[in-house]
């Protein structure tokens, strides 16, 4: 049968270890990342974190999907409609695509929930979404076209 990706739910914070697990099985996985600037009380730093936390993409043929649950870290398959969710090869490789940029970042002039918002630059870049939230360095938005929520740091954040 064709394989097709999946989702799948992970520990907390074990998705790059989850996925290093899943590889040395010889299953196909991507973990989207995005680079992140870190603040410590002594120094800043540039950190790969997963852009969907909790989630990561396998590809597999539907009979292989049990094979996954021999790497720790796994918790279950994303389910849609009462069967797992299955991701469109293209969808996979637009999101891939996307993150080959820099570091995604915007800046935030007055901006409140319910503003539309297009990105300028970063992994995102021409999209355009609905802010949920705004903080002092972040802007939470749904991305009109994938219907998921994504944190933007602001341009202020990074170089401060």
């Amino acid at each position: 049968m064709k394989k097709q990706w999946y989702v799948l739910y992970t520990k907390a914070r074990s998705e790059k270890k989850t996925a290093l697990m899943l590889e040395k099985y010889g299953i196909e996985v991507y973990c989207p990342t995005i680079k992140e600037v870190r603040q410590w009380s002594d120094r800043k730093k540039t950190v790969e974190v997963p852009l969907f936390n909790s989630y990561i993409f396998v590809h597999l043929a539907p009979k292989e999907r049990e094979l996954v649950y021999a790497a720790p870290g796994v918790v279950r398959y994303l389910f849609w409609l009462n069967r797992p969710a299955i991701v469109k090869d293209q969808e996979i490789d637009t999101l891939k695509s996307w993150l080959s940029g820099e570091v995604l970042a915007a800046k935030v002039q007055t901006l409140k929930a319910g503003d539309c918002l297009s990105i300028h630059q970063g992994p995102f870049k021409g999209k355009e979404g609905v802010i949920q939230r705004v903080n002092a360095n972040r802007v939470q938005l749904v991305l009109k076209e994938l219907g998921i929520k994504v944190s933007i740091t602001t341009k202020e954040a990074i170089s401060a």
